[in-house]
């Protein structure tokens, strides 16, 4: 076995997961769980690969109600997943010209009934709709249920061995954000930015950096996911920069902020009034918390008339762990209470002025008591570069 092919964790983290879970699946009465994205397939098995990226071959996993988890892949990945702990590797050479694996994954699931399947809010099927429908087909004593709640509920409460990988590589993230005084200057254009910041987090330890936003501009920026542009920063610019830096597969997910040469009154506001919301989360972030209880705090901090409904982004932070954002949100209607092994986000953001805004964000673990940060906590006062 190659460095490369070795499971990021060992066997008994898998067979832990796969035991919660069919204990939950025998409560709710399912013959078995059919997933289809890579998130699931990597979180049961530990199969961890870029090969997702191209979306030529479905692959399916099949966990059943009691035994290891099947998988029901294209051949191009059989010797890797051999080298997880799962035994039964059913592959076919595809693309195929008329049937990609549906033949086999009815097979699989034949003596089957109550199959769940993820339906609800942040799932997906990555297989062709026509494909689901032969399926239909070949077993139509299939019953559909939505196992969203069920893998989600499972998932938000993270592991020893999740968490250790998750605060790393916050640590990691954080020495990078650290290093900012070196790593900006007036004149740098924002793509010369971004570059330098990704260097940093590969040389600290990051395994790659495959999420990068942020914004500068006088005062603000306008908004937090464009690519970044040519423009050279200037005095008076604020920077944000939120990385989703990943190791072993998993992320961190936190910005920060800076002004060069000087900053605006009302920029300097708006920072300190998302530092002191995020402390109004961080005093409540407590088993028992809702998510909405989360929202409420930051919410009445920036907006104490209530005349806002989480900013045009929606939501102040969410969960964070294999993937960069997960269940649940910070919002006002998401009733998720919290857990000790959650691993969340707190991202308030609020506008500064003139159409600028401005996001803080942190990385935090929920605990039996209060919250331990996973990201080093940044300056109260926004900083002057």
């Amino acid at each position: 076995m190659t460095d490369a092919a070795k499971p990021d964790f060992p066997v008994s983290e898998y067979q832990t997961r796969l035991e919660r879970t069919q204990r939950a699946m025998h409560d709710q009465g399912l013959d078995a769980l059919l997933f289809t994205t890579e998130a699931e397939m990597r979180y049961f098995t530990g199969f961890r690969t870029l090969f997702w990226l191209s979306p030529t071959r479905p692959w399916f996993l099949v966990v059943p109600k009691t035994g290891k988890p099947i998988a029901v892949i294209p051949e191009i990945g059989a010797a890797l997943m051999r080298t997880t702990w799962i035994d039964d590797v059913r592959s076919w050479s595809s693309p195929h010209e008329d049937d990609d694996g549906v033949s086999m994954l009815a097979d699989t699931l034949r003596d089957c009934t109550k199959v769940g399947i993820p339906m609800g809010r942040e799932s997906s099927l990555r297989m062709p709709l026509n494909d689901l429908a032969r399926l239909h087909e070949l077993l139509p004593g299939m019953e559909p249920v939505d196992a969203t709640p069920l893998i989600q509920s499972l998932r938000e409460v993270k592991s020893v061995a999740e968490v250790e990988t998750i605060a790393e590589i916050c640590a990691i993230a954080s020495r990078s954000f650290a290093n900012a005084p070196r790593l900006f200057h007036e004149g740098q254009t924002l793509k010369e930015a971004f570059r330098a910041f990704k260097i940093d987090l590969l040389r600290e330890g990051a395994e790659d950096v495959p999420y990068l936003v942020g914004g500068a501009d006088q005062g603000g920026y306008a908004d937090v996911i464009s690519p970044p542009g040519d423009k050279p920063l200037r005095a008076g610019d604020v920077l944000m920069l939120d990385t989703g830096a990943t190791l072993r597969g998993y992320y961190c997910d936190f910005d920060r902020n800076w002004a060069f040469g000087h900053a605006s009154d009302a920029a300097r506001r708006a920072y300190r009034t998302l530092y002191e919301a995020t402390d109004a989360a961080l005093n409540i972030a407590r088993p028992g918390a809702t998510c909405r209880d989360l929202y409420n705090a930051m919410a009445g901090v920036i907006d104490p008339q209530g005349k806002t409904s989480g900013g045009n982004v929606g939501r102040y932070g969410h969960g964070l762990g294999m993937q960069l954002t997960e269940s649940p949100s910070n919002i006002h209607f998401d009733m998720t209470v919290m857990k000790p092994g959650m691993v969340m986000t707190l991202e308030p953001g609020m506008e500064v002025e003139d159409g600028k805004i401005m996001v803080h964000e942190e990385n935090l673990l929920i605990t039996d008591g209060a919250p331990v940060l996973l990201s080093e906590r940044a300056a109260p006062e926004l900083p002057i570069l």
